[in-house]
């Protein structure tokens, strides 16, 4: 599953975008960082590794709701001409 992981201090929150097992904690021990988001700036900050996520959602990883938003909201990466 691909899902948001929360790190930073209290009322200061900051996510990892991770891919991790289903049935594992918040914050347990994923398999790999594929992005971060911060909600904090104006506007949030997202910054995700398309390539790795589509590899991983071939793989069959599924995304939280959130995450999915997230990928949405975030435009495609252009190809250099």
């Amino acid at each position: 599953m691909i899902r948001l992981a929360r790190v930073g201090a209290r009322k200061q929150p900051y996510y990892r975008v991770v891919v991790i097992e289903k049935d594992r904690a918040r914050n347990g021990r994923s398999i790999e960082v594929v992005g971060t988001y911060n909600p904090r700036t104006n506007p949030a900050s997202i910054d995700l590794k398309r390539d790795r996520i589509d590899y991983w959602t071939g793989k069959g990883a599924q995304f939280s709701d959130r995450v999915a938003k997230l990928y949405a909201a975030t435009p495609a990466a252009t190809p250099a001409a």
